[in-house]
Order: C-alpha cells, then sequence, then structure tokens
C-alpha cells in the first residue's frame, strides 16, 4: 500500500445557490463526502474565499469554495466520473419548473496542479471579464451550467495561498428539518463562547448585542465561528454543541478564510480634507480630499457609525489617514479613518462681560467690550476637534461588527501597519 502513488488535486465549487434556497458551503461538503470513499483519500484543506464587493454577479456573501484533496492515482478515472455524475445531480436539485434561475451559474473546476496565484489577487481587489478568465485556464477540467460566471469565484478559491494570518472558520449545517425554521442560538450564549473562547472572533457585535455567527436567511447553515486557528473554532464548536440551549448540528467542517485579511484593498492613505463634508439622502457623508496630486470623494456610509460621525466632523486643512475600497463610480468607501493633524476649530472671539462677545475697534485697533470698554489684543478663539463620543483604537474609527465586510480587518487585531501610508 505505502507504494502505491498518491495524487494531489485541486477542486473550487462557486455559485450554487439562488436567491431564494441552498448554500455553496453546503454542496461543496456533498461534493466532498462524495469523493471521500476513494482509495487513500484525504482531505488536505478546505478553503472558504471571499472576493470583490462589488463584483456584479457575487452571489450570498460573495464566497467561493475550493479544497486540496489527496487520493490514489489508480482511483483518478473514477474520481472524474464522480465529478461528473455530482455535477448532474447538481443541476437536477437546481430546477425549478424545469428551469435553472438565470442568476444561478454553478462551476465545478479541478486541477492536477496548482494554478497561478494571479487569478486570486484580479478576483479580490478588482472586476474580472468571464472572458479574461476563460483564457487564463485553459488546463482545468471544468463543469458549468447556465453560463461560466461561476468559473471566476471558483478558480479564484483555488488560486488562492494562505499565510501565517490567515484566519479559520467552521461551519456546521442543520437537520433538513430544521432549515426555515428559527436557528436556536441566543446573543448571550455567543458571548459567553467569546468569552470561554478568546481565540475566536467577530462572533457578536457588542454594540448591539448582537450575535453573529447564524445567518438570518433560510439556508442550511447553522452558524460559522471565526478564529485564529482550526483548534480554537472547533473547541468553540464542540462547546457551543454541548449547550442544550443550541440547536444540534447535522455535520461541519473547518475551512481556512481570507477573511479579515484585507486583501480587497492595497493599503492605508494619507490625504488633506478640500471641502466641508456633504450629508446625502440616507444620513450618508462624503467630501473632497487631494491625494497624490488628485481629488478623490471619501464616503462614509451610516451604517459605518463612527467612520461616519469622525468625516461629519472634517474640515479644510485636516489631514487624515483613511482605509478605503474603491467603487465603480471612483468614490472611496471608507472602512477606516483617522485624524493625523486636525486643523484648529475657530470658535469666535473672546467672551468678556455679561457673557457678550468683543468686537473690533477698528482698522489696526484692539478688541473691546461695549459693557465696561475692556481692551485686549485682536485675536481668535480656537478648540482642537472634539472626538471624546467616538470609539478611538490608537486614533482609528471603524464601523461596527455587524456592518464590516467580511474581507475587513478589525481594528482589535491589531494595530494598522502606518509604513505604507502614501
Amino acid at each position: 500500500m505505502d507504494n502505491i502513488e498518491k495524487i494531489r488535486i485541486w477542486i473550487g465549487l462557486d455559485d450554487t445557490d439562488t436567491p431564494d434556497y441552498g448554500c455553496t458551503t453546503a454542496t461543496f461538503d456533498d461534493l466532498i463526502n462524495s469523493i471521500s470513499h476513494l482509495s487513500n483519500f484525504k482531505i488536505i484543506e478546505r478553503r472558504l474565499v471571499r472576493l470583490w464587493p462589488f463584483a456584479e454577479r457575487r452571489t450570498r456573501g460573495n464566497g467561493a469554495l475550493s479544497c486540496i484533496v489527496e487520493c490514489s492515482s489508480e482511483s483518478i478515472i473514477e474520481f472524474e466520473n464522480l465529478m461528473s455524475i455530482f455535477f448532474s445531480k447538481l443541476a437536477d436539485s437546481l430546477q425549478s419548473d424545469g428551469e435553472i434561475h438565470p442568476r444561478t451559474s454553478p462551476a465545478l473546476i479541478y486541477s492536477f496542479e496548482e494554478i497561478n496565484e494571479d487569478l486570486y489577487w484580479e478576483a479580490v481587489r478588482q472586476k474580472v471579464e468571464i472572458s479574461d478568465r476563460i483564457n487564463k485556464l485553459p488546463e482545468i477540467k471544468k463543469l458549468t451550467l447556465n453560463s461560466d460566471w461561476g468559473l471566476i469565484g471558483a478558480s479564484s478559491a483555488m488560486a488562492w495561498k494562505p499565510n501565517q494570518e490567515s484566519t479559520w472558520e467552521l461551519i456546521s449545517w442543520r437537520f433538513p428539518e430544521n432549515i426555515g425554521e428559527k436557528r436556536e442560538i441566543s446573543s448571550d450564549i455567543v458571548k459567553e463562547m467569546e468569552i470561554n473562547h478568546p481565540e475566536t472572533f467577530v462572533n457578536r457585535d457588542p454594540t448591539q448585542e448582537k450575535g453573529l455567527i447564524a445567518p438570518r436567511t433560510p439556508c442550511p447553515v447553522l452558524y460559522g465561528i471565526r478564529g485564529a486557528t482550526s483548534e480554537s473554532v472547533l473547541s468553540a464548536h464542540k462547546w457551543l454543541q454541548s449547550n442544550n440551549a443550541v440547536e444540534k448540528c447535522q455535520r461541519f467542517a473547518i475551512h481556512r478564510t481570507n477573511q479579515l485579511s484585507d486583501d480587497h484593498i492595497t493599503g492605508y492613505s494619507k490625504s488633506t480634507v478640500l471641502t466641508k463634508p456633504i450629508e446625502t439622502k440616507g444620513a450618508h457623508s462624503s467630501l473632497e480630499v487631494i491625494h497624490r496630486g488628485n481629488c478623490l470623494t471619501l464616503v462614509a456610509f451610516k451604517e459605518g457609525g463612527d467612520v461616519n460621525r469622525l468625516l461629519r466632523k472634517l474640515i479644510p486643512g485636516d489631514i487624515i489617514n483613511w482605509l478605503g475600497l474603491e467603487s465603480p463610480d471612483g468614490s472611496i468607501h471608507l472602512e477606516r479613518l483617522r485624524i493625523e493633524s486636525p486643523v484648529p476649530r475657530i470658535l469666535g472671539r473672546p467672551i468678556c462681560c455679561n457673557n457678550k462677545t468683543m468686537r473690533s475697534a477698528g482698522l489696526n485697533q484692539p478688541l473691546r467690550c461695549l459693557s465696561c470698554q475692556n481692551t485686549v489684543p485682536k485675536h481668535w478663539i480656537f478648540e482642537n476637534i472634539n472626538m471624546t463620543d467616538l470609539e478611538l483604537t490608537n486614533g482609528w474609527v471603524e464601523p461596527s461588527a455587524s456592518q464590516r465586510r467580511h474581507l475587513s480587518r478589525p481594528l482589535s487585531l491589531g494595530e494598522p501597519v502606518m509604513l505604507n501610508l502614501s
């Protein structure tokens, strides 16, 4: 048995859910289970990858799945047959009244060699054209349905290479009879889980006392626990499942992820504020800054919380540091914000008798109190910007946990690296 050659295979899957039901994570687990009986089969690592947040045809959560498996070289023909059979059954399961939802374009791909990591970086930071992606996948074995759009996510997940900063997520799935029913897992239990398992993170929004591990859609996922190591999320999962007040799961799997990586953005920037903030419909705010000789529009949405509040305090001349993602219209959607050097705020002239403001006595003349005739040299009263109502982390603000992107790295995981400010 030791002399049997083993083959490593990279598998990718994306876009198997519809707007109303399904979940690609559960479908991918079905796929892995369907090939798990192959000779000398071994799962090397499962991966969950989030991609460019502005992708036009993004799926719910904008995630794609991949896995590296190993099996006997004698099983390759059987493996390829099983992949075809699985995809055919998947196509049947997605049909409603003989048709598949037009926005669902499943793609199942596999390769016996690693693919270029550039495919991941393209898809996590910018728009990818499907024709361009297909041209870069000549050797990939691929199965698609409806269109080839799912190839972008599936191939990007396969191309991603983790590093020491990569996080983990354990996803558990519900028993079929429970899907569509309310999930039994309270915010208090999630809070207790985080206390007992400090290496897990972003599983609750303390600003709203709301748990974040359970989705609010009628999909098969029971919950997803994020953490620093595979051991930490597994331990937290076992703790949850031992609690009688928590719904029991049918199955679970642990994934290496690019979540909380900031891979979707290129670095921190430094700019000077040019205009006063403008409040738009919906309480969103925006202003103009000068950056590398160009004028940029920075946008802070109402849901951004402290980011929005800090943006509204800015005035022309303030020097700020920011982190954000360029949207298709060219504006920057802020994810973090910090004031490096604020311009003093003018309050007005000094106050004298009866709480009255002192007035100018004329050109090149001092200020005079009209009540007591006291005079002082002409000057203005200034104050520094007041940020006492903001939740600052080393001077930075960010949205609450429930309003951050999957890809955004929270300030609690470490101080921002300032070396790449430009």
